[in-house]
């Protein structure tokens, strides 16, 4: 599926719940003759199985020019695919009393210090305790833009990744949040530790990500189905085999910081996925979101919050500072 995403329309959330619903794609001509199945799952951005996919369409979710079809169907050139998403039911979806370190809040938006190993949001094998959970029981009024699942949810930092968040109260304020992600003006700088010493003080990766074609749940590098992914770093502390990274986000792909570490050689300490866990005593890969900078959706000020690296990745620093 070579160049796809430049012939694939994945509408950003916005205040309008049947425009965030429905994902829409023109086929190209390398895609002909392809089962519309096996198309939407190894398309579709998040990790999804082709069960799901095969449900969607039976249950008349999928079409093709307007048009319903079979999950065997036979994709041609300039076809029009339509997946307009169920709404997600959670009956057992609560609030849990669990503490949060609040940033900043009021009346449109919310900015948490999340901890490493907490969930953004409920998913398979993470039903309760996580941040979605926690926020339910803090705020009370969430938007509700992304339905039951992921009430203000605007964006997402992996699970064993620590530091800044930030949620939306109402459908406005959501929207707005939403806007200025797809336009990549919200500053997000993250601290890392990762393997090696980097030949650079400074540097840009711009390699596409996509998914692993061998593990739907990994990601990496790759022109096939992939989208533009751009990260910047800057050295800020040298240990021989290690160093000190911040980095910003020009996109926010899944995982990008992660593979694109990978890509060019120096993975993230205790990273289970992308790099080596062992050797140190870091539960999950040594990376922390320390600035979310963004326009209040209100008030038009620009708003800039910083969270200071955690303990576990200080105790890491130490170790390597020390020897």
């Amino acid at each position: 599926m070579n160049n796809l995403n430049k012939d694939v329309n994945h509408p950003e959330t916005s205040g309008n719940e049947e425009e965030k619903d429905v994902t829409e794609w023109v086929i190209p001509g390398e895609n002909a003759r392809d089962r519309i199945d096996k198309f939407i799952t190894e398309a579709w951005e998040e990790n999804i199985s082709r069960s799901q996919v095969q449900l969607w369409i039976s249950g008349g979710h999928v079409t093709v020019n307007g048009g319903q079809v079979k999950a065997n169907y036979k994709l041609s050139e300039g076809d029009v695919v339509t997946v307009t998403v169920p709404e997600t039911e959670v009956t057992d979806l609560v609030a849990e009393n669990i503490p949060l370190e609040v940033v900043y809040e009021d009346s449109d938006v919310i900015v948490v210090n999340k901890r490493r190993g907490m969930v953004v949001h409920p998913a398979a094998g993470h039903p309760s305790g996580t941040l979605v959970n926690a926020l339910m029981y803090h705020c009370k009024d969430l938007s509700g833009i992304n339905g039951e699942i992921r009430p203000g949810i605007v964006h997402r930092i992996d699970k064993d990744t620590s530091g800044l968040i930030m949620a939306a109260k109402n459908d406005a304020a959501h929207a707005s949040l939403a806007a200025q992600l797809k336009e990549h003006s919200v500053t997000r700088r993250y601290i890392a530790i990762v393997h090696g010493n980097l030949s650079h003080d400074k540097g840009t990766v711009d390699a596409p990500i996509g998914r692993d074609p061998h593990d739907r749940k990994l990601y990496v590098v790759t022109q096939k189905n992939s989208k533009k992914s751009v990260t910047h770093f800057t050295v800020l502390e040298r240990f021989g085999d290690c160093t000190l990274l911040e980095l910003q986000l020009e996109t926010g792909r899944t995982h990008q910081i992660r593979v694109h570490m990978k890509f060019i050689g120096h993975p993230l300490v205790g990273d289970p996925v992308y790099g080596r866990s062992k050797g140190t005593s870091m539960e999950g890969q040594a990376l922390h979101a320390a600035v979310l900078g963004f326009v209040h959706p209100s008030s038009g000020e620009y708003l800039e919050f910083s969270a200071p690296i955690p303990a576990d990745m200080e105790d890491v620093l130490f170790t390597l500072r020390s020897r």
